[in-house]
């Protein structure tokens, strides 16, 4: 029997003391790093198995986060990922300078009340339109279609759209727009193609890709899917709005696509997160932003992984952009066309199970962009952003 005043008796109850400690501490320290030259304002993630025990196995309504500069309580969302009823990840606002480190303290007090934000992400289906899927946050909106609007199509009816493109909706305003713009559209089909100090829709999509539409590149021509079959809400907001979108099987490959799609908030970009599963092995995939009638100016840059097209929608400068990995890029070019629709600028990439990109667009009468020359600014950042993510230090 171990003597209570040996050296290895006491090293043994320290550790165990310590490891104690550690498990119930009910507070946690995040350092997020910035290594780029500019400023970022982002919503950072901490994995819940990240937290010490004190707080993971806590009520989440009880955890609190405040920026232990400013002493300020900031916005928290949970997030169940895989939908198991157990959230898996929680997100904040984190402000960082360049090439600087901001720090935060995540801590339990059921007492402080919950900070609110009167701007907000938000996503849904919309059944009253047929059947959209509509997302959008402060900064921009978009939607695509499903089987509803493609079956009216096919059968010559009234209010069909058969395209997996994605259409944008052009904001300018901070709040949210999706419910007001339908709840109008159901006394006035007309309503949200007219701009009442908000915004508006005058953005065709047609069989085009709009901004973030794929497909696959084949024989001088490019093969795409039709409408989505079936969604999936994960999370509607404040700081993050997510959804999946599954398409049935098509082309000669028998390509099955689920696109997870998020929108975080002050964000300019969806995130497309796309899981592919093919019968044979598909020779590309394919991702597109549509030239509509040629008149617009486009630029590649395959290196850096950002390409851009801008135009004039009306009487204002629309800028319109995907942003991915250069590393997975077979090549890209502009396929101008005669035929209504089929004209894209296309990114070819290489063949993988899983495919990550950003795609997004910002429009002049929004005030977040004046000229061609800030929308190529805005595009370079995202693709620094996306190659040199913050990196978040829970301790």
């Amino acid at each position: 029997m171990k003597h209570i005043n040996s050296p290895i008796f006491l090293l043994s109850m320290l550790t165990t003391v310590l490891f104690s400690c550690k498990a119930m501490k009910q507070q946690a320290d995040v350092s997020v790093m910035n290594t780029l030259e500019f400023p970022r304002k982002e919503i950072t993630s901490v994995k819940k198995e990240q937290l010490p025990a004190g707080l993971r196995n806590k009520t989440e309504q009880d955890i609190r986060i405040k920026d232990k500069r400013s002493g300020k309580l900031l916005l928290l969302q949970w997030l169940d990922n895989n939908q198991d009823g157990i959230s898996d990840e929680l997100l904040f606002p984190s402000e960082v300078g360049a090439k600087s480190t901001s720090k935060y303290l995540l801590f339990l007090n059921p007492e402080l009340p919950l900070p609110e934000s009167n701007v907000s992400t938000y996503s849904r289906f919309v059944p009253e339109r047929t059947d959209d899927y509509t997302w959008e946050n402060d900064k921009v909106a978009f939607r695509v279609y499903g089987p509803d609007a493609q079956q009216r199509t096919e059968q010559k009816r009234e209010n069909g759209t058969l395209s997996s493109g994605v259409d944008l909706w052009l904001k300018r305003t901070d709040q949210l727009v999706i419910n007001k713009w339908y709840k109008g559209y159901l006394s006035d089909p007309s309503f949200y193609h007219t701009d009442r100090g908000e915004g508006y829709d005058p953005y065709h999509v047609g069989a085009s890709r709009g901004v973030g539409g794929s497909g696959i590149w084949l024989e001088d021509s490019l093969h795409v899917s039709k409408n989505f079959i079936s969604y999936k809400t994960i999370a509607v907001g404040p700081l993050r709005t997510v959804f999946e979108l599954d398409y049935a099987p098509w082309s000669k490959y028998g390509l099955r696509e689920t696109k997870r799609i998020s929108l975080d908030l002050g964000s300019n970009f969806s995130k497309f997160d796309v899981m592919l599963h093919a019968d044979q092995q598909i020779p590309n995939y394919t991702l597109g932003i549509t030239l509509h009638k040629n008149e617009g100016d486009a630029k590649l840059n395959e290196q850096k992984g950002y390409f851009r097209h801008q135009e004039l929608i009306d009487d204002a400068f629309l800028g319109e952009g995907i942003v991915l990995d250069p590393g997975i890029i077979e090549r890209a070019f502009v396929h101008q066309s005669r035929t209504p629709d089929q004209g894209n600028l296309l990114i070819l990439t290489r063949p993988a199970k899983q495919i990550t990109y950003y795609a997004g667009f910002a429009w002049e009468k929004s005030g977040q962009v004046r000229s061609g020359a800030d929308w190529d600014e805005m595009l370079k950042k995202q693709a620094k952003i996306v190659a040199h993510p913050l990196v978040v230090t829970v301790n």
